[in-house]
This record gives C-alpha cells, sequence and structure tokens, in this order.
C-alpha cells in the first residue's frame, strides 16, 4: 500500500509534518520535489477558495484512504 505524508526540504532533510507510526524503518521511499511556485490555479479554472473548500472536503477521507484495510484495492485490476 502507497502512504503519502507530507513534509518540507530543510537543511539537507526531509522533514515530515508527521510521523507514520505504522511504516517500519528502512521502508523504501521516493520523494518527488514540488515546485516553490505551487500550483497556477487560474489555469485550471478554479479559485483560491473553490481549492480550499475541495481540500476540506477531501481531508475527510485520508484516514479510510491510509488504512490498512484498503490495500484490497492496490492492484485490483490484477486477475488472479
Amino acid at each position: 500500500m502507497l502512504t503519502t505524508l507530507q513534509g518540507v526540504y530543510r537543511k539537507g532533510k526531509i522533514v515530515l509534518n508527521n510521523n507514520p507510526s505504522d511504516i517500519p524503518d528502512e521502508t523504501p521511499v521516493i520523494v518527488t520535489f514540488l515546485g516553490v511556485e505551487g500550483i497556477d490555479l487560474r489555469t485550471r479554472g478554479i479559485s483560491e477558495e473553490q481549492a480550499g473548500d475541495l481540500r476540506a472536503q477531501l481531508a475527510a477521507f485520508t484516514e479510510e484512504w491510509d488504512s490498512p484495510e484498503m490495500s484490497v484495492y492496490d492492484n485490483y485490476n490484477t486477475r488472479t
């Protein structure tokens, strides 16, 4: 199962906003640096207010989406 965490790059280290309790040490990761300039919402036809509303609405799904039970969907399209 994939787990997504937010954080920042600071003084040569990745500092996570929250430490995951269910991820063992030495787990491989991929780090993607996001542009500092952010996303140009206007080119995507969305306002700052709409983006904030969407973030707030989707936040309710975070706990369920990251739960271990959701791993059954990781390979849902693989035939068994």
